[in-house]
């Protein structure tokens, strides 16, 4: 399948001045950590994956030493220092442009992280007939215009209003002129404004909710940030035993044989488990019930699999579905198969037709053929919660 068409060639200037307070904690609110990497990393990456030929990183001198960790491995960085205000930030990053004297440039918030590549290319394509673009969003809500003594002064009409993103897009020229020649309030407010007090036109393309601004703790947590979806994987292995219970799946299964461990060594649940935890990066299943732990001698791995779903939905993902299968010469696992996804589906709260298990043996071969262990595995895909 063909990748996405290219896109008109451009610069991109990524303001990361600011002290980012609001949010809380020790650092800036771009170095902080969003599902495994630095806010500032990810709408960078998305500006060099979609072909910026170099992106102008705006910071503050003393946290050089932190953005350069920050953003390691990504080629055609340059680093500007900021100013006392965000204008002066991106006049900053536009002077440090004149020399390559770009046709495109985006300027762009690291506070937004997730910045999905139609709205580049929407933005660009708007250049085409204006000297600016900014994507927008509509407002749903009504609106009231507060007025002395927090009481309602009078209404706004929403129709006319529309809420503002970044990236901004701009024909290089045209925003570097009006940057130069602003003589209004110290801080314009965005990047648009100051363009429209040049005279120059500014198009509005549609934006998006993923481009929301990073600005209180709590949207660190937004689950809009996160992946779509993620797969995991499990392995488990147990030996064979007389005087053990076989317990796979959650069922119990008559046999000469059990399995053993520190635990019920139901080694189709381990797996799951395993799948699960891997799915959302929650490590394993001896991470969180470790067999020198004596709790959980004999323990019902049910009770694993539901803690790693727990914690699945508590990262921002449901389970979507379930592939299992097991590896052993007997027991005869088609019969009790009914009985187990019925099990597995309770355990992770899915209906069953989301929870496939199967069987398979070696031919005879290695330590399940010679009928000392069973082994197991699964893949679990998860998704984004709403």
């Amino acid at each position: 399948m063909a990748g996405p068409a290219p896109l008109p060639p451009f610069a991109a200037i990524v303001v990361a001045a600011g002290k980012g307070l609001r949010v809380g904690g020790d650092k800036p609110k771009q170095f902080r950590d969003l599902n495994g990497k630095p806010v500032i990393r990810w709408s960078i990456e998305a500006l060099a994956h979609a072909g910026a030929d170099v992106i102008v990183t705006v910071i503050a001198p003393e946290t050089l030493a932190e953005a350069e960790a920050a953003l390691a491995g990504i080629a055609g960085l340059v680093f500007v220092p900021g100013g006392a205000t965000r204008q002066d930030s991106v006049r900053a990053g536009l002077e440090a442009l004149a020399e390559r004297a770009p046709d495109r440039v985006l300027i762009h918030d690291a506070a937004r992280p997730h910045l999905p590549r139609e709205v580049i290319a929407r933005l660009l394509a708007a250049l085409e007939e204006h000297p600016g673009a900014i994507p927008v969003l509509p407002v749903v809500d009504s609106l009231a215009v507060a007025g002395e003594g927090g009481v309602m002064a009078g209404k706004a009409t929403r129709e006319a209003l529309r809420r503002v993103q970044t990236p901004q897009a701009f024909r290089y020229p045209a925003i570097l002129a009006a940057h130069r020649a602003w003589d209004g309030p110290t801080d314009a407010g965005d990047d648009a404004q100051v363009l429209t007090a040049s005279k120059g036109s500014v198009a509005l393309v549609d934006g998006d909710e993923r481009l929301k601004k990073i600005t209180f703790a709590e949207d660190l947590m937004d689950q809009t940030t996160l992946p779509a979806f993620r797969i995991g994987q499990g392995f488990d292995v147990h030996r064979l035993e007389e005087g053990e219970e076989l317990w796979l799946g959650g069922v119990q299964i008559p046999h000469d044989k059990g399995l053993a461990g520190h635990s019920d060594a139901d080694v189709a649940l381990h797996a799951i488990t395993d799948a699960v935890l891997g799915a959302v990066g929650e490590g394993d299943i001896g991470t969180h019930f470790p067999p020198s732990d004596p709790q959980w001698r004999g323990a019902r791995s049910g009770q694993f699999l539901e803690h790693a779903v727990g914690l699945a939905r508590g990262a921002g993902y449901a389970i979507a579905n379930v592939d299992l299968t097991l590896i052993c010469e007997a027991p005869k696992i088609g019969p009790h198969r009914p009985a187990m996804r019925a099990e597995v589906a309770r355990l992770m709260g899915l209906a069953e037709s989301a929870v496939s298990i199967k069987a398979t043996t070696t031919e005879k071969l290695g330590f399940t053929g010679r009928g000392e262990g069973i082994a197991a595995q699964a893949i679990v895909l998860v998704t984004r919660t709403p």
